[in-house]
């Protein structure tokens, strides 16, 4: 199984200027555990989960003034559609996160997450 039949398409994209509580309530909303942060200025592209938030209000950072841009991972590592869930889960554990941002050819298209991964690897899912 192929890293586009487990990511989520509907991806998450917040401004680096979003406080840590405007990007909260947005993954909240969504039920999601990362955005895409992207920069148009600079074309940069990171991401911030909900680790990243949990750290800095656990540092007693104030989430109404802290952006999301001061606690964005930048230093991506990124995944193909086309990598195998194997690939992905290799990715992951070697890097210790959870969340992996899906580019092609033409910029970001998902985001597929560990969860995604034991979905897909789950022989008996329960309905709920």
């Amino acid at each position: 199984m192929l890293v586009r039949d487990a990511m989520s398409s509907v991806v998450l994209t917040i401004g680096p200027a979003h406080t840590l509580r405007q990007a909260a309530r947005l993954m909240s909303a969504r039920r999601v555990g990362a955005a895409i942060v992207l920069d148009t200025d600079t074309s940069g592209l990171g991401i911030l989960t909900e680790r990243d938030i949990l750290n800095a209000l656990g540092s007693d950072r104030n989430p109404d003034h802290e952006t999301a841009d001061a606690h964005t991972t930048r230093d991506v590592v990124f995944a193909a559609p086309t990598w195998t869930l194997e690939e992905a889960a290799d990715a992951m554990t070697r890097g210790g996160f959870r969340h992996l941002v899906v580019l092609d050819d033409h910029g970001p298209v998902g985001i597929v997450s560990v969860r995604d991964i034991i979905r897909c690897w789950t022989p008996a899912r329960l309905a709920v």
